[in-house]
């Protein structure tokens, strides 16, 4: 399956509206903006493995008091005092504990990455659902506009043939009350029409009044010959939501190593170095020196059970992240099952409403030849006509929703996006997707 599985629809408009989306949806942006922050997070704790170097300088003016330390003489009076120094720390990490942090950060990028790729998909799936559902819309009304038109057209003649006295008036009332029916849907769907194109704009990162009417129709669109079908263990590979959840549990077992590595001691180097004098041109003397070099250990005895039980917390954490990956692959499998099943059926009720279209087309076209020929009247005809119009709208809805539950089957089957070689780089993909950058 493609990466930018939308170009299977074939529809040029339909491939820019979702390439402006992908540049400039705040959604996106900000998942874009938590990966990158991830990233730096990581790059930030890979510190731990060098040692910590840190200079300094002092100059102060004091005054000591020699009863502070126990001396009973007379005051030294004020000086200024000099420091210059170095200090140098590494910590040891024998237990594992600083290598499970960065593990930890690691497993955040990858959560970071694939929340940013789930997003990145439900975007481009509510792009073409929403493109979709307004091509509708638009289609509905105008066949709706159509079919009042005929009816109103009808409803004349029928009001005529009923004052004249040819025919009953209860089929006046029979057409007003179809007339009035079908002309109550209209708000409606113009209704729709307006917030499909509402919401493209904010899809679209921009205002609802920045919006123009889309020129899309379901015409211009063509269902792919080939769905892709993938098993289950694929479908574990390729959706994002799977993929994060993973990384969540990635980074819960993590969290378990460095709670158990807080059970043990910690080891670390330190030393220091450095010159201190009364005065700045003796700083560099022979006696302003100093230094010192050495091991430290520290090591909690007693916390009333605190470490102990915050690993108890993390490894129930850890519990939770399983049963949270667990249940993401079977909603998923559910997801891809019941989209399966949707096109199977779109498929029974698209051919049932073609059908249907087709033979409402026929019996117009033959109402049409006997009305020419003298042997049909033109309220026939009419009728006719509009039970046309009433096939060709409910052929409409059946052919958008398939259009929709195609569109969900591949939201459901990750979007493709692993095809990609750019989004699946580690570090920093390039791809306008991962990156926020414009696209040529």
């Amino acid at each position: 399956m493609a990466a930018e599985w939308w170009q299977l629809f074939n529809s040029r408009e339909l491939e820019n509206a979702v390439r402006q989306a992908i540049v400039n949806n705040p959604n996106l942006q900000s998942a874009q903006a938590s990966l990158r922050q991830s990233q730096e997070n990581l790059q930030a704790g890979y510190g731990v493995f060098y040692p910590a170097i840190n200079l300094g300088f002092s100059a102060t003016r004091e005054r000591l008091s020699p009863f502070r330390f126990g001396l009973n003489t007379p005051g030294t009076g004020v000086f200024n005092l000099f420091t210059l120094g170095t200090t140098i720390s590494y910590t040891l990490d024998l237990f594992g504990g600083q290598r499970r942090t960065v593990e930890g950060l690691a497993a955040q990028v990858d959560y970071q990455r694939y929340t940013m790729l789930g997003t990145y998909m439900t975007l481009s799936g509510n792009i073409v659902n929403t493109v979709i559902a307004r091509a509708a819309y638009q289609e509905q009304l105008q066949a709706m506009e159509q079919l009042i038109a005929m009816q109103t057209e009808q409803l004349a003649m029928m009001e005529a043939q009923a004052t004249a006295g040819v025919a009953p008036y209860s089929n006046v009332l029979s057409i007003r009350s179809q007339l009035a029916s079908n002309q109550a849907t209209l708000p409606g769907l113009q209704q729709k029409r307006d917030q499909a194109d509402h919401l493209l704009a904010t899809l679209m990162g921009r205002p609802p009044s920045e919006q123009g009417a889309t020129t899309i129709s379901l015409s211009s669109l063509t269902l792919p010959h080939k769905l892709p079908v993938s098993l289950p263990s694929d479908l574990a590979r390729q959706r994002p939501d799977i993929l994060a959840a993973e990384a969540q549990l990635h980074a819960s077992s993590a969290a378990i190593g460095v709670a158990t590595a807080d059970l043990f001691p910690s080891v670390g180097l330190s030393g220091n170095y450095g010159r201190t004098s009364t005065t700045t041109g003796n700083l560099f003397g022979s006696n302003s020196k100093y230094w010192s070099i050495g091991p430290e250990i520290n090591y909690s005895l007693f916390q009333g059970g605190t470490l102990w039980y915050k690993r108890r917390a993390t490894i129930e954490g850890y519990q939770k992240s399983l049963a949270d990956y667990r249940q993401t692959v079977l909603s998923s499998l559910q997801q891809v099952g019941d989209t399966l099943k949707a096109l199977e059926h779109d498929a029974q009720t698209l051919q049932a409403q073609a059908d249907a279209l087709q033979s409402a087309e026929d019996a117009l076209n033959l109402r049409q030849a006997n009305y020419q020929a003298g042997i049909a009247n033109y309220l026939d005809l009419l009728n006719a006509n509009t039970q046309f119009q009433q096939a060709k709208i409910n052929y409409l809805q059946a052919r958008a929703q398939r259009f929709q539950d195609t569109t969900a089957l591949f939201v459901a089957l990750g979007g493709g996006w692993w095809n990609d070689k750019g989004l699946q780089k580690i570090g920093r993909p390039e791809h306008p997707a991962v990156k926020g950058e414009k696209q040529p």
